[in-house]
């Protein structure tokens, strides 16, 4: 009999032939600026953990708390077994951390794109989505059946131009959707803009903030905050993976959104919510952001500081507008081999390539954390200075 599951080995082998083969690295060490990958001690710049919550004392502790106190699993979905206070005290907490009426937690921010889309608009209705979209509301908006129409990235006229266009064609309820900070370029979404746009044409509006969160706006509390935008914004989604350090995601908005969720919300419905101990910590982490802006003040002098160091050095950091710092090398086999050399002299940076980002825009994404010193930053400024010049990028 025939090997039906012999195309997988021969896509496997196309990959690794183009350099676009993922190679996933061991870590043995928390999340920091330090970590310990396949046996080394190297510096981290691959981490999402923006604010170096990951392994704050005071979240560990909160987690180590609610195990003895609830245990470590919520038994079934919140539906059926009940729901946790615990649970329900992130939700009020984060709902008063955005400023809104409420919010509902989901077991990731991939989780609640994929409930949110789909729970707004069906196959009568239209999306306008930006074209660099996370791939989370990409695949939201294919659950909801609905027509999607894409509009250039970051571009209000285009939006407005497509708008218009697809009104002619009739729809019932039209969704405008876009990330906040886009994760592979660290450039930011012109909300104010996109708002009067979705004002204009009566179109709900959503923004997926999982890298505005703990970045932009006063304290961390994101882009609709940074632009001054309360109220103006129908649906705000995030992460509790990012800079709060953890895991989960949530959905903002106004009180209706949430209570439709809990009725329609698929990921809601049907899997188990986050663990006690995961809630305990987002909930900690929440407190952190609250009482100080010392660790976003550190996060952003860090991004400025490397950014800097890069753009002297010749390297091409793209339109970033945030601490994230792409470094744009163009194919995929450079990226790679790039990373390669960067590991070997103690720099943990992974290579970025094709379907991640357009073909010759490959890159290594630095992702910049409060947790990094400047004597961290000097020393990986002056490995990519070794290996930019070594593999003539520079």
């Amino acid at each position: 009999m025939s090997d039906r599951l012999s195309w997988i080995q021969d896509e496997l082998n196309t990959l690794k032939g183009q350099g676009l083969f993922t190679t996933i690295r061991t870590l043995a060490s928390p999340q920091g600026a330090w970590l310990e990958v396949d046996g080394r001690q190297v510096l981290n710049f691959c981490s999402n953990n923006y604010l170096g919550l990951a392994n704050h004392p005071r979240l560990k502790d909160a987690a180590q708390r609610a195990i003895q106190s609830h245990g470590v699993g919520p038994g079934a979905v919140r539906t059926i077994a009940g729901t946790m206070d615990l649970h329900l005290e992130l939700e009020s907490r984060l709902a008063a951390f955005k400023g809104v009426e409420a919010a509902i937690s989901f077991q990731s921010g991939f989780n609640a794109n994929l409930a949110v889309i789909p729970a707004l608009v069906d196959k009568e209705d239209v999306i306008f989505s930006d074209e660099l979209n996370h791939a989370s509301i990409i695949d939201g908006c294919r659950l909801s059946r609905a027509r999607i129409v894409r509009y250039r990235h970051n571009n209000p006229d285009d939006l407005r131009r497509v708008v218009q266009e697809t009104r002619a064609q009739g729809y019932r309820r039209a969704l405008l959707v876009t990330d906040g900070v886009f994760s592979m370029d660290g450039d930011i979404a012109p909300l104010g803009q996109l708002a009067l746009v979705a004002e204009e044409h009566n179109l709900m509006l959503m923004v997926d903030d999982a890298h505005g969160e703990g970045v932009l706006g006063r304290g961390g509390r994101g882009i609709v905050d940074h632009y001054g935008l309360h109220g103006r914004v129908d649906i705000e989604v995030g992460t509790m993976s990012k800079a709060f350090g953890v895991v989960g995601g949530y959905v903002a908005g106004r009180q209706p959104v949430a209570d439709w969720l809990r009725q329609r919300g698929r990921p809601f419905l049907f899997s188990s919510a986050v663990t006690p101990a995961d809630v305990a910590a987002c909930i900690a982490a929440v407190d952190l952001l609250e009482e100080s802006t010392a660790m976003v003040d550190r996060l952003w002098e860090n991004g400025r500081y490397f950014k800097a160091g890069m753009k002297r050095l010749g390297f091409d950091t793209g339109v970033s507008e945030t601490p994230i710092t792409p470094v744009i090398l163009g194919e995929a086999p450079l990226a790679q081999q790039f990373s390669k050399r960067l590991f070997q002299e103690g720099v943990f940076a992974t290579a970025i390539g094709f379907p991640t980002v357009p073909r010759g825009k490959a890159r290594i994404r630095v992702m910049i954390s409060a947790a990094h010193t400047n004597h961290d930053l000097d020393q990986a400024l002056g490995v990519f200075e070794k290996v930019g010049q070594e593999l003539a990028v520079i």
